[in-house]
């Protein structure tokens, strides 16, 4: 499988709302104004490390993985830079735009725009982003404003840019009302919808979140099941579930066929994002089995 959304810091040094978040131990971060369980609370240094995530991605049978960003954690460019050296076949990793210029996007997979977070909020005002992805053959990941805000101006960029892989997260943030129209955009032939916080989104239902499933069989209808990622929005969403339960509900699910599982889980994933040979993971039996 191939997980199309997490994130890795070795320092949280980030902003929300203007003010600062960073971590404070037992997995706990200052996020502005409030403490919020940022990480499970083992991870009790804060240190959020590919080497932790390596080992819940084998113990899943996870071969590859997308690193992506966001202002909440500061940018990790350096970092990430870093790791897809350390584990070229099994990441790829974004640059973060910050909007002060197009980011340098050197040994790098892509650049992520945190699109709900702009301070303008006009995509086409950043337009210079996408021709630099555009012309590097780069993609480009945006988490979109929630329903139609954005969606205008996305479809204009991705039509002027129509080999730019463009790959929106969050599922079009499924429980906002419009969200329909993010998941219509994948209909142009260079966009795709990945899941990364899925689970977040549908939290207050909890596993096994028949919702979220029912929400991927909308958004098969659509666009269709091949241009659908999973995405587990690691290491936050592990708050709340384990890293092999944001997947497994979707595997359990009978409303799903097989060949629809393997584009959503694997198929869909290693074409967009370019991956080549994945590891073989054994099966690892749990204590409780």
């Amino acid at each position: 499988m191939i997980d199309a959304h997490a994130h890795l810091w070795l320092e949280q040094r980030g902003r929300v709302d203007g003010l600062p978040v960073y971590a404070l131990g037992g997995g706990r971060s200052q996020f502005g104004r409030e403490v919020r369980q940022m990480l499970p609370p083992a991870m009790t240094d804060g240190v959020n490390s590919a080497e932790r995530f390596l080992a819940h991605m084998d113990f899943s049978r996870v071969g590859g993985a997308v690193i992506t960003q966001e202002y909440i954690d500061g940018n990790q460019d350096a970092y990430l830079r870093t790791v897809r050296q350390t584990w070229p076949e099994r990441f790829r990793v974004c640059a973060l735009y910050e909007e002060n210029g197009v980011p340098d996007t050197e040994g790098m997979d892509g650049i992520k725009i945190c699109g709900s977070r702009l301070q303008e909020q006009d995509l086409l005002r950043h337009a210079e982003v996408f021709a630099e992805a555009d012309r590097r053959g780069l993609f480009l990941g945006i988490d979109m404003a929630d329903g139609a805000r954005q969606t205008g101006a996305l479809r204009e960029l991705a039509e002027s840019y129509p080999n730019l892989r463009i790959a929106i997260g969050h599922f079009g943030m499924v429980t906002r009302d419009g969200w329909e129209e993010q998941i219509r955009l994948a209909r142009l032939p260079n966009v795709r919808i990945e899941s990364g916080g899925i689970t977040w989104l549908f939290n207050e239902e909890y596993y096994p979140y028949p919702s979220a499933v029912r929400a991927i069989l909308t958004a098969r209808d659509l666009c269709g099941m091949e241009k659908l990622m999973w995405g587990s929005d690691y290491p936050r969403t592990m708050t709340a579930i384990t890293y092999r339960m944001s997947w497994d509900f979707i595997e359990k699910s009978p409303l799903l066929s097989g060949e629809e599982k393997q584009l959503f889980f694997h198929e869909n994933a290693k074409a967009f994002y370019r991956f080549g040979a994945l590891p073989e993971l054994p099966v690892i039996h749990h204590m409780a089995e």
